[in-house]
């Protein structure tokens, strides 16, 4: 049975996010009490969408052990390409966001092949697709910006309900990715495919199409981040998502996603996008230093990290113990005679 210490200590590893969470927002609220403001909680929420969507897409790429660093360019490429069409046929904002989500796919069609088919490691494969997704877009812009059509600043700055557009887009991602990862049958083979793919595939899984479709949905979801984050500003340069794709992963990893695998929960995507949002913010309210931002920001996720090695190691050892060592051979009794 475990001790007080023990127990208290398995519910400190299980949610460090929420620890570290509240633990910054206290810290802030006490520097700079107008940072707890509800106009300000509102900000951080919206400001932190678009890294939240893409989040959810990738929390499903580490739940299965993979990884994917195209997704900075696909917030780039995505949006690029439905700008061009919304142009060329005067296509509504709606119809603009469809052909986002359709180039999206395309390009985590293009990572799947890849790693599924040809079995490429998924590290090499999205940090090629990374460059080679950047430099398509930089030759369709010639290194120039590219200005959207006047109605996508105003579906950024619209609201449903009172709900700003951008929040709005986030929880319906977030209750999508919920739905499917708690409460279907593809959710659950994920998590299995994660644990143990090869137990995964004797169990009757599919897991070359359970893989594919986690680097199709994380690309999907990169490209609607990417979508929403320029419906906020209207305009796109070649630095567009540059860099974001280290963002989108501090942010599932510091959710509770584990690097290792089957670990996860698309709440947890979401509660680290906002956390990562809530230290920037935060540093510019108590007016810290500007080149000391990112090492606070970088420590943060470096201790998200190392809890999430201390959890894995902790849940292998516990394992360890559950598993007895076969004892010796009990040789058959010897019939008595009567």
């Amino acid at each position: 049975m475990k001790s007080p210490a023990e127990r208290a200590l398995d519910i400190a590893v299980r949610n460090t996010t929420y620890l570290i969470f509240g633990a910054v927002l206290l810290w802030f609220g006490l520097q700079a009490p107008a940072f707890l403001m509800p106009e300000s909680l509102a900000n951080i929420v919206k400001q932190s969408s678009f890294i939240g969507i893409a989040a959810l897409g990738m929390t499903f790429v580490l739940l299965t052990g993979g990884i994917d660093l195209s997704v900075g360019a696909v917030m780039f490429l995505a949006p690029l390409i439905a700008g061009f069409v919304m142009q060329a046929f005067d296509l509504p904002v709606p119809a603009g966001l469809v052909v986002a989500l359709a180039a999206g796919v395309a390009m985590g069609a293009i990572n799947a092949l890849f790693v599924v088919v040809l079995r490429v490691v998924p590290f090499i494969v999205t940090l090629a697709t990374l460059f080679l997704f950047r430099g398509f877009g930089t030759w369709l812009t010639s290194s120039t910006q590219f200005d959207f059509p006047e109605q996508m600043r105003s579906f950024g700055l619209s609201s449903v309900a009172g709900i700003p557009m951008p929040i709005f887009v986030f929880a319906i991602c977030a209750l999508a990715a919920h739905v499917v990862l708690a409460h279907t049958t593809f959710g659950r083979q994920i998590y299995a495919f994660g644990n143990d793919p090869e137990a995964a595939r004797k169990s009757g899984v599919n897991t070359a199409w359970v893989q594919a479709r986690v680097y199709v949905i994380c690309s999907a979801s990169a490209a609607v981040a990417g979508f929403v984050l320029i419906s906020q500003i209207g305009r796109l340069d070649v630095g567009f998502g540059e860099g974001r794709e280290f963002d989108v992963i501090a942010a599932a990893v510091l959710g509770g996603a584990s690097l290792m695998g089957g670990a996860g929960t698309a709440f947890g995507a979401v509660v680290g996008a906002t956390l990562i949002q809530t230290v920037k913010l935060g540093l510019v309210f108590v007016g810290v230093n500007l080149y000391l931002q990112p090492i606070l920001l970088g420590t943060i996720i470096f201790l998200a990290v190392l809890a999430d090695g201390f959890r894995v190691q902790r849940l292998r050892g516990r394992l360890r113990r559950t598993i007895r060592p076969p004892g010796p051979a009990v040789e058959p009794a010897t019939p008595r005679k009567v």
